[in-house]
């Protein structure tokens, strides 16, 4: 016993221990100050989740603004999707729309991704900024990077910064599984 060794459940019970403190921290900071985004690190990949946002779990985001629910990609969904080629919105202003209906489409240079509605409501407009410059999507995400807007009633399955963070953490969970596996998922 007194070798000086760290046996392997230890080992993964310190690294719990420390994922625990590192999640209370970003918790007390963000607590602390409303509007200081959420810092979040794991696996080669770190991004600031604003706190005014809600998320869901397939990596969008959305802002209120007067009335309207302004949507886009995280900082997540952007890394898996990389560089931003083009996208389409097939969805008109003033359609109806519900959670999960696919509205349009992107294209990354790793990977195409639908975009899916977010609430119950109605169809408001394209970000008129992205067919001038796509890449906003990419380096702008939170901000110029928006995808659409939308009136209505968010999806239940929406979260806050701290649930998005829980579900980012599985996610990368996963990934880490199957990267183990050989399957080849990879975040970096």
């Amino acid at each position: 016993m007194g070798t000086g060794r760290i046996r392997s459940h230890q080992f993964r019970s310190s690294l719990l221990w420390l994922a625990t403190l590192r999640a209370f921290r970003n918790l007390h900071s963000s607590v602390t100050d409303p509007g200081k985004p959420l810092l979040f690190k794991r696996s080669h990949f770190t991004t600031r989740l604003p706190v005014d946002c809600v998320y869901s779990p397939s990596h969008f985001w959305a802002r209120e603004i007067d009335g309207t629910w302004r949507i886009g990609f995280t900082k997540f969904a952007t890394r898996m999707l990389g560089d931003m080629v083009d996208h389409d919105f097939e969805t008109k202003p003033g359609t109806a729309i519900a959670p999960g209906q696919i509205l349009g489409w992107v294209e990354g240079f790793k990977a195409i991704s639908d975009v899916y509605g977010f609430c119950v409501g109605e169809f408001v407009r394209v970000n008129p900024d992205l067919a001038a410059n796509i890449a906003l999507i990419t380096k702008k995400p939170y901000a110029d990077g928006w995808l659409y807007e939308a009136r209505g009633s968010l999806d239940d399955k929406c979260v806050d910064v701290h649930g998005y963070a829980a579900i980012l953490n599985q996610t990368i969970d996963k990934m880490l599984e199957q990267q183990q596996a050989g399957k080849g998922t990879d975040i970096e």
